[in-house]
């Protein structure tokens, strides 16, 4: 059976590992949870996995998409973070190696590369790295439907977060499709 659902390309540090924030911001530093499953072998020794909350794990399944781990952790994020939370193998984007230009202003190196991954089909992008140039390329060169979701790397996936991906996954979802 052909998977009909959009995608969903979710990128770990940021929207899973919140990272950056002040002093100020987290007097105390950033919450650590315990997922209380078991890890693979070398998954606990990540220092920041520790960040992710395992009840973000759930809360991905239920959206009504096909989750893809779109992130420089490549197969590494079935490896610590997918077991972490909960999540079955997810399929990876595969990136071709670092180019040395310089991308200070123009469209983020994944752009390009997820849209060819979606081959037409509808797709979310949640990242912390996401601008207006990324929506302005994407607009010009896509007539499907997309969802360019920036998260604040600080605090990561949050409840409105959440939501606005489940309202907007939910108008992609083919008709008599109850998922």
């Amino acid at each position: 059976m052909i998977d009909t659902l959009p995608l969903l390309f979710l990128d770990v540090d940021g929207p899973l590992i919140p990272f950056g924030a002040s002093r100020q911001e987290l007097p105390h530093g950033y919450p650590t949870y315990s997922s209380g499953r078991r890890q693979p072998r070398g998954a606990g020794t990540h220092p920041l996995i520790s960040r992710i909350d395992p009840a973000h794990g759930p809360r991905l399944t239920a959206l009504p998409c096909t989750l893809v781990w779109a992130t420089t952790w490549m197969s590494d994020a079935n490896d610590c973070i997918a077991p972490w939370l909960g999540l079955p193998e997810l399929p990876v984007v595969n990136w071709p190696e670092p180019s040395d230009e310089d991308e200070t202003g123009r469209v983020h190196w994944k752009t390009r590369i997820l849209l060819d991954w979606a081959a037409g089909r509808p797709f979310a992008w949640v990242d912390d790295e996401i601008t207006d140039a990324d929506r302005t390329w994407v607009a010009a060169h896509r007539p499907g439907r997309t969802l360019l979701h920036h998260v604040d790397a600080r605090k990561g996936l949050m409840d409105a977060d959440f939501a606005a991906l489940d309202q907007w996954l939910r108008t992609c979802v083919p008709a008599g499709d109850n998922r």
